[in-house]
């Protein structure tokens, strides 16, 4: 049987081909399904839709192709490129009659985005061969070129660098349609010698690249004419005032020559470029033409469309000098699609529409447009709402509805309450009250907001005040007099309980009867004194912690001492000797005190704190007895004080990290809470970075200013050296409360827990040769040369008698 004949050359090729081609289809199709999957989930990612267009024009697929260029075209402006690509295979696909108007719109969509040169040739030549109207040399069709070639002047024909082009165009179109008019009919001959000729002078007036061959060409053209007189000559023909013209022209050209060279460098970065444009623009703007300066930023935004730099400045320039209406819109809605993350842009859009009278529902559709998108910081969607409410109320005599104010505040309140800090939030909810009250008239919703806020804030002194203030301006003595009773007992920040207290003294001095004083200042009396109490046990607290660190340091040896002879029984009158009661030590530090509760300076504040972070925070060792050391040399050191006592060292090395170089943080805690005190030591490795974070000094952690100045240790060293000293607290109690039984704190006439309170005559069981006589004071000296031995009662008969 013979053998099957073996397929030939060309079958093998071809077989192997269309297998690739499965193959890579298959791959495309993978592609395309991936992409898909992920456009569904990131709609707003650009190289995903940009990706999928490009797969989609490789597969073929016209209708998928096109619903994905407006898909992303919805979410993004697109390139020229993108439109020139969009409209060539739109023309290839399906270019016919019906299709031509399609197809003009996507030229007319492109270049409303973009100025891009090359895309209107693109369009000015496919309306020229296209459209019949056109073709034909039709009246209507000559009109709508001419008018669709102005548009293309006006656009780009002050391009320098390539704004010729444009000229250039519609003069070849002009002498195209001279051929087709017939012999006889020269008036129209002469009609469109003469519009060709304008043109020349026209472009002959503007600085562009090129202009001499344009002058060249023009001269020609005139001798064909036979309007030469003197071709060596070089404006032989031309006109006095269009040499004048084209003299400054060329003179305008030269200043801007090198902003163009520095443009047409194609290896600069696009940094780079930013700059040189905002040069060159700074130029124009000096120049005093706006129409210039609106083709430069035209340009500028051209090449780098998400220079938020570039749309700021440009639609700045437009609201002072241009202030045309329909240019405004088109410039601000293309900057804030293109950089839809810049609140600056949405709230100066707002502003713009307002100034040329937008109607309301132009301004609400680009308002709810904007609270859409994704800003960086809560602040910035606060002054969008804030302007949005600022505008209504300047167009409520145009018959706006109040609801509509009241609607945007209830939903600013809604949306960034859980992230407004209370200082915002208050400015955003006492406006609120302010317009309910003056044009809403409507008390009962204003004081709605008020109490709305106190549930939130009630622990701010401002919004009770701000509350009250409002009730008297509308002359409500009542209800300022009940919000009084409310928070007069409440906790306050720094000094405000106290302030609250006064507040309502000096309310009911003014305006009160007798009996409303009475009420007051029996209400007010006995918080005071408990807020005096509570600061000064908080006083007591802080310098019975420095003096026991003091007292650590300082007798370390003399603790080691002791530990030794733990075994050893001591007689209780040489115990008594080498360990002299502190109570002595620690009043006449307390009577040596002459400043106010609260009061201290800085200095006295880094004696009093300047220790070790307990080591409990750190190691979680609390059973070791070993002496620890307690100062810190504090050569590279910033104090950092009046910290949110939420903060822990996290947040302070975070708040540190732009600036780098901290070594170590010492945040100092409560000896007996062990809660943070709010203040801390950072140790910094060089002068250098030390400098950058004194320069932090009054920025915010956690919502707090936080004071920062350089540690000083020779300072800290005297003010150890001359004792401790006080320091206020904002810690304090509730009405109610009983300040003697706060957590850590002990009474003013109590001292440290280890010292030793005598009191009357009890001795303890002391001998009398260590009771100090009547008489004795702490200034006179007493020897004893038998301090270390115990003394038979008839050694004390005997000293008896002497006495």
């Amino acid at each position: 049987m013979p053998e099957a004949a073996a397929p030939s050359d060309s079958d093998s090729d071809s077989s192997d081909s269309d297998d690739e081609d499965d193959g890579a289809g298959g791959a495309d199709e993978l592609r395309i399904q991936a992409l898909e999957q992920t456009l569904q989930a990131q709609p707003l990612d650009y190289e995903t839709h940009v990706q999928y267009i490009q797969c989609l024009r490789k597969s073929g697929n016209i209708e998928k192709l096109r619903a994905a260029r407006e898909e992303m075209n919805k979410y993004f402006p697109l390139t020229p490129k993108m439109w020139q690509e969009w409209a060539k295979d739109e023309i290839t696909l399906r270019m016919s009659e019906e299709s031509f108007g399609d197809i003009e719109k996507l030229y007319e969509r492109g270049v409303q985005e973009y100025l891009s040169i090359k895309l209107w040739r693109d369009y000015l030549d496919f309306v020229e061969e296209h459209d019949p109207s056109v073709s034909q040399c039709t009246p209507s069709g000559l009109s709508k070129m001419r008018d669709l070639f102005e548009r293309a002047i006006t656009a780009g024909g002050l391009h320098v660098a390539e704004g010729s082009k444009l000229w250039s165009a519609y003069r070849e179109y002009e002498m195209a349609i001279l051929i087709t008019i017939t012999d006889g009919n020269d008036e129209e001959k002469a009609k469109q010698f003469q519009r060709i000729r304008t043109l020349f002078h026209r472009q002959l007036s503007v600085p562009l690249a090129e202009m001499e061959s344009t002058l060249s060409e023009y001269k020609s053209w005139e001798a064909e004419q036979g309007n030469a007189n003197d071709p060596s000559s070089n404006f032989d023909g031309v006109p006095s005032n269009v040499i004048s013209a084209y003299k400054k022209a060329n003179d305008m050209y030269n200043e801007r020559k090198q902003y163009e060279d520095q443009l047409s460098d194609a290896g600069a970065s696009e940094a780079d470029k930013l700059q040189e444009f905002l040069k060159y623009l700074k130029f124009e703007e000096s120049s005093g033409d706006p129409a210039r300066v609106q083709v430069l930023y035209e340009r500028a935004v051209s090449e780098l469309p998400v220079s938020k730099d570039l749309w700021i400045g440009y639609t700045s320039y437009l609201d002072r000098s241009l202030k045309v209406p329909s240019v405004l819109r088109s410039v601000y809605y293309r900057a804030t699609r293109n950089c839809t993350w810049v609140s600056e842009l949405w709230v100066h859009y707002l502003l713009s529409l307002e100034r040329i009278h937008s109607s309301e529902e132009e301004l609400r559709g680009v308002f709810e447009r904007a609270v859409q998108c994704s800003f960086a910081t809560v602040q910035e969607y606060l002054n969008l709402y804030l302007t949005r409410v600022h505008s209504l109320r300047r167009r409520i005599s145009d018959g706006l509805d109040f609801q509509l104010i009241r609607q945007t505040f209830t939903d600013a309140e809604e949306f960034l309450s859980p992230q407004l800090e209370t200082k915002e939030l208050l400015r955003l909810n006492a406006y609120w009250a302010k317009l309910e009250l003056n044009l809403g008239k409507d008390p009962a919703a204003a004081r709605g907001v008020w109490e709305n806020t106190i549930k939130k804030s009630g622990s701010v002194l401002e919004v009770w005040q701000q509350y009250i203030s409002m009730e008297l301006e509308m002359g409500h003595l009542r209800e300022a007099r009940s919000l009084y009773k409310r928070c007069y007992s409440k906790r306050f920040a720094g000094s405000g309980s106290e302030d609250i207290c006064h507040a309502w003294i000096r309310f009911e001095e003014e305006h009160g009867t007798l009996d409303d004083y009475d009420l007051a200042v029996k209400k007010v009396t006995p918080r005071l004194k408990e807020l005096m109490v509570f600061k000064s046990q908080e006083e007591a607290k802080l310098e019975a912690y420095s003096l026991n660190d003091n007292s650590t340091a300082d007798d370390s040896s003399q603790k080691r001492k002791a530990s030794k002879m733990a075994n050893k029984q001591q007689p209780a009158a040489k115990k008594r000797k080498e360990n002299p009661p502190k109570s002595a030590k620690s009043s006449d530090v307390q009577g040596s005190k002459t400043q106010k509760v609260g009061e201290t300076t800085r200095e006295k504040v880094e004696a009093s704190t300047e220790m070790k972070v307990d080591s409990d925070s750190r190691t979680g060792n609390t059973g070791s007895n070993e002496p620890k050391s307690s100062f810190y040399t504090d050569k590279c050191t910033v104090f950092v004080s009046n910290i949110d006592l939420k903060a822990n060292e996290d947040d302070l090395r975070r708040f540190f990290s732009d600036i780098g170089g901290a070594i170590a943080i010492r945040l100092l805690k409560d000896k007996f809470t062990k809660k943070s005190r709010g203040l801390a030591y950072v140790d910094f490795s060089d002068n250098k970075h030390l400098e950058a974070a004194l320069r932090k000094n009054k920025q915010k952690l956690l919502g707090k200013k936080v004071s920062i100045a350089r540690s000083d240790p020779s300072k800290s060293k005297k003010s150890r050296e001359a004792g401790p000293s006080s320091t206020g607290h904002d810690n304090l109690p509730q009405s109610g409360d009983d300040g003697a039984k706060a957590p850590g704190a002990r009474p003013d006439k109590e001292v440290a827990k280890d010292d030793v309170k005598i009191t009357g005559k009890n001795t303890f069981f002391a001998p009398r040769s260590v009771v100090k006589p009547l008489g004795w004071t702490t200034k006179d000296d007493k020897t004893d040369g038998g301090t270390g031995e115990l003394k038979s009662n008839e050694e004390f008969r005997n000293l008896l008698l002497k006495k």
